[in-house]
């Protein structure tokens, strides 16, 4: 056979040098035929194998039978069905290049999203042990990070907050919207998180809590199918970057710390080019927000909200701690008010307590103020409940005014509300 090198010697004799195909073939030794056929040949010489044939040709005819009766049959039956009896390696392999020709086409479908159209959220729960303060630490399934991807410019965002729970969900969900993404995506798409919704009777049902608040950002929230982790694919990838690229090597002394890198690292996060994009997903954004819709002038109310009756020992419970407020409104109505970082306690629009919110457990968090005011209160109480004794007939002692003692409490009203109480108590 002639060799590629000869063949194109062959070529370049003739067509450069314009040597005639009797002096090629005297040159190299070869026939004159073989330099008519290099010359006449479209490309280089290739060898090809004449096809022998194969055992499976002469079931050729009723494999076709059994895929045009039914095209889905798996290739053991068939070869059952038309009495193969050899390996099963060559006749499946056969079975599987004529199968497509008793199949309707099943094109793959491109998932296209247009700018502002959808937001996907889902919790990430990192794979470590975070310090939370007073000697304590969670576990990664009690870490959730609230993640979110737009679907147009796969911009993400991340935080940690304190629970799953509806009040922290939804405050978390507010500051992926409003310090994030900066506008709100028209359709909201979660993965049956219990707080927001999930399907029931084959339909997708919306907690109240979750048709409050899109009623206030004027959006959609679409709940994925059990079993369906496809439909969330963007989420899925970004958890597993943040786990290969943002936590190896890195420490946290707390959530706050947590929060503080992760902040920084979205920020580089969202400038690195993605293949997908073939851009980065900062180059999107703007048409991104552009498009969706605005953040609402009144924002929706989220966190913990309750309203009680402050006890005398004058400390409210929040997510298993408790927290003290001013004594001087013991008995009164109060309103219990938490985001992420804060707790404090109103009464009648003034503010009686006013905390960091602890993510430790079981713990009690005393304000220093309301120390001392409890100790004052009941010291006064005291004085005030301790017995004269009678003195002797012609001896006068001044009387002093209770008022002297408010005005030294600095309590004024607020004491003699208290003593009606207490004196009722007593009774």
């Amino acid at each position: 056979m002639l060799s590629v090198e000869d063949w194109a010697e062959i070529r370049r004799l003739h067509r450069a040098e314009g040597m005639p195909i009797k002096v090629i073939a005297r040159t190299l030794g070869i026939a004159r035929n073989t330099v008519r056929a290099a010359l006449a040949a479209d490309g280089p010489p290739r060898y090809e194998r004449t096809p022998t044939g194969s055992a499976v040709d002469a079931f050729e005819p009723r494999i076709r039978e059994q895929l045009r009766a039914v095209p889905t049959m798996p290739a053991t039956v068939i070869a059952e069905r038309v009495g193969w009896t050899r390996g099963l390696t060559v006749f499946t392999e056969r079975v599987r290049e004529l199968r497509p020709a008793y199949l309707p086409p099943d094109p793959a479908s491109r998932t296209m999203y247009e700018a502002g159209e959808l937001a996907q959220f889902d919790f990430w729960f990192p794979p470590i042990e975070l310090p939370v303060g007073y000697g304590q630490s969670r576990p990664p399934k009690q870490l959730p990070v609230m993640t979110t991807v737009s679907g147009y410019s796969r911009f993400a965002g991340a935080t940690l907050i304190p629970s799953r729970e509806a009040p922290d969900l939804y405050a978390g969900w507010w500051r992926l919207l409003s310090e994030q993404l900066l506008a709100v995506p028209r359709t909201l798409v979660w993965d049956g998180e219990g707080a927001v919704g999930r399907w029931r009777a084959r339909a997708p049902e919306l907690t109240g809590a979750c048709q409050g608040f899109r009623g206030v950002l004027g959006a959609a929230v679409y709940i994925c199918k059990p079993a369906d982790p496809e439909a969330k694919g963007m989420l899925e990838r970004f958890h597993d970057y943040l786990e290969r690229s943002f936590l190896p090597g890195r420490t946290f002394t707390g959530p706050t710390d947590f929060n503080t890198q992760l902040a920084g690292f979205l920020l580089k996060a969202n400038a690195r080019r993605m293949r997908v994009l073939g851009c980065r997903p900062d180059d999107r954004v703007g048409a991104d927000r552009a498009a969706m819709l605005a953040l609402p002038p009144v924002p929706p109310e989220v966190g913990w909200r309750a309203t009680t009756r402050l006890p005398r020992d004058h400390y409210i419970r929040l997510d298993s701690n408790d927290y003290s407020v001013h004594p001087s409104v013991i008995g009164r109505r109060v309103e219990v008010h938490a985001d992420l970082q804060r707790v404090w306690v109103t009464c009648e629009g003034t503010v009686v307590a006013d905390h960091a919110r602890v993510w430790a457990w079981h713990q009690t968090i005393t304000d220093f103020e309301h120390a001392v005011a409890a100790k004052l209160l009941r010291r006064g109480r005291a004085d005030l409940l301790r017995p004269i004794p009678e003195l002797p007939t012609g001896q006068q002692v001044e009387v002093r005014s209770l008022d002297t003692y408010d005005a030294a409490f600095g309590l004024d009203d607020q004491l003699d509300e208290l003593d009606g109480q207490l004196d009722g108590t007593v009774g």
